[in-house]
């Protein structure tokens, strides 16, 4: 039963962050820790977060020294990652109940050292926990297998849905960034020749719509997709210009869901 830290950033989530911690502590895969960085927020985030470590000792947070961002959040908390799988979680997300052991599951089956899944999208102003998450038909569909070559025209993996294996990989840190991070560091994986794995079936929620997302503004990402490329990936212009062109019409169609 190997297991799995899942990473956390927090920032101003104190409505949500609850939610989503709970969504991890109820995995049928129980052996979990949950490492969480408070990326200086100024709500009442931290508190809540000493009270869930109170009730759980599962549930492990540390402030941020500075406030850098959820990608740097991130990379703080992998650094004191225990586990032989890290898996990603915000903190306005859910997880379903089974996510962890299907992927655990899905890893075992393949070999796959990076994993994901289809997940739901929610509106912004849901505030149930995950057992109460009704099933409502709008479902981000995902490939069951994706190579680098076609990551590069479109990021098919949700960082809610990823997994990868340390035991595998070590852990992998994610580019110092300002945004797409997450895209970064799959891509730096899969650059090594790895396939990722997919799950068809949708085991998180995601929370669409929100506020000041820079997610939420498709057009917004290009000038970020586009340093992606040229400087991360260090592509052509002429192979950047066709990436971020499939890029752009994927999340644009992806948005409508």
């Amino acid at each position: 039963m190997p297991l799995v830290s899942v990473v956390m950033p927090v920032h101003n989530s104190a409505s949500t962050v609850g939610a989503a911690v709970r969504s991890v502590l109820a995995q049928t895969h129980s052996d979990v820790e949950v490492l969480i960085t408070d990326d200086a927020s100024t709500d009442a985030s931290w508190e809540l977060l000493v009270e869930l470590a109170r009730q759980d000792e599962r549930v492990l947070p540390r402030p941020a020294p500075a406030q850098g961002g959820a990608g740097r959040a991130r990379n703080l908390a992998m650094a004191r990652a225990r586990g032989e799988w890290i898996a990603f979680l915000d903190a306005d997300d859910l997880w379903l109940p089974t996510k962890v052991e299907r992927q655990l599951d899905l890893g075992a089956a393949t070999r796959a050292p990076l994993t994901y899944t289809s997940y739901y999208k929610m509106d912004a102003e849901y505030s149930g926990e995950a057992a109460d998450f009704v099933p409502n038909g709008r479902v981000v569909k995902v490939r069951d297998r994706v190579s680098y070559r076609a990551m590069l025209l479109q990021d098919h993996i949700g960082c809610l849905t990823a997994m990868y294996s340390r035991k595998e990989l070590g852990t992998r840190m994610m580019p110092e960034m300002r945004r797409r991070q997450d895209y970064a560091l799959w891509l730096s994986i899969m650059r090594d020749g790895v396939e990722a794995r997919g799950l068809p079936e949708p085991l998180a929620v995601y929370r669409s719509g929100r506020a000041g997302s820079l997610s939420s503004n498709k057009m917004a990402l290009i000038p970020y997709n586009w340093e992606l490329y040229r400087r991360h990936e260090e592509l052509s212009v002429a192979r950047s210009v066709g990436a971020l062109a499939g890029a752009t019409w994927a999340s644009l169609r992806k948005a409508r869901i």
